[in-house]
């Protein structure tokens, strides 16, 4: 268990180190103490009347039923606010999302990702499929491509992590690998220091789509 746990660490190293060395923060939020906590202080009640604009297509109650747009109930709201502000900032791209997020203040942007994190996760499907492919990379990840398990981040069951990793169990699996492919092609950039860009270029087109239905089918 420890020769695992010390692999994952190494890989998780390789990975992160070179990027660090050349690359430039893809975001102008600063998680530093006081805005974790301004976060943390988000007033879901607020956010709840402000997310009745968003309900359309995000779902009601933070699930959505399109695969174009992603599932925000059980979302990690530091997460949630950071692509709010990256929205805003243009830091992240989508011409329906950078324009609405310019008209939130950022203590909007707290307490809708409060809401959001408030209400149950999403679970999209039950299926008892198997996806082989996606399970050795987020069991193991693969050495020789320098990929790291992806529980490493995601956690094992794909609830996320504090401050930037989301979770992804129930997500949509389309949205799931159309977010690997933009990573993938460079058309989203605000993964820090180019963490999901890296890893997205080593995955072939079979392991981002196996990913989607993995995560898809998988309840917190």
């Amino acid at each position: 268990m420890g020769g695992l746990i010390m692999k994952n660490i190494l890989l998780s190293a390789a990975l992160l180190l070179p990027c660090a060395s050349f690359a430039q923060p893809s975001s102008q939020v600063a998680w530093t103490a006081e805005q974790i906590k301004f976060v943390d202080a988000g007033n879901p009640q607020k956010g709840q009347s402000l997310a009745i604009t968003c309900s359309a297509c995000h779902g009601e109650k933070g699930i959505s039923a399109a695969p174009a747009y992603p599932s925000l109930a059980g979302q990690l709201p530091a997460y949630i606010y950071k692509q709010l502000q990256d929205y805003s900032d243009g830091n992240r791209q989508n011409p329906i999302m950078s324009g609405l997020a310019k008209t939130l203040s950022k203590q909007d942007a707290a307490d809708l990702a409060a809401w959001y994190g408030s209400q149950p996760a999403a679970f999209q499907s039950s299926s008892q499929m198997a996806y082989p492919l996606a399970e050795v990379l987020v069991k193991n990840g693969n050495s020789e491509r320098v990929l790291p398990p992806c529980e490493v981040c995601h956690g094992g069951n794909g609830k996320g992590q504090k401050i930037d990793i989301p979770a992804l169990s129930g997500q949509n699996a389309d949205y799931i690998s159309t977010t690997l492919k933009a990573f993938k092609a460079g058309s989203r950039g605000n993964d820090i220091y180019s963490r999901m860009r890296t890893i997205a270029q080593a995955l072939s087109d079979e392991e981002i789509m196996e990913l989607g239905y993995y995560y898809q089918n998988i309840k917190r």
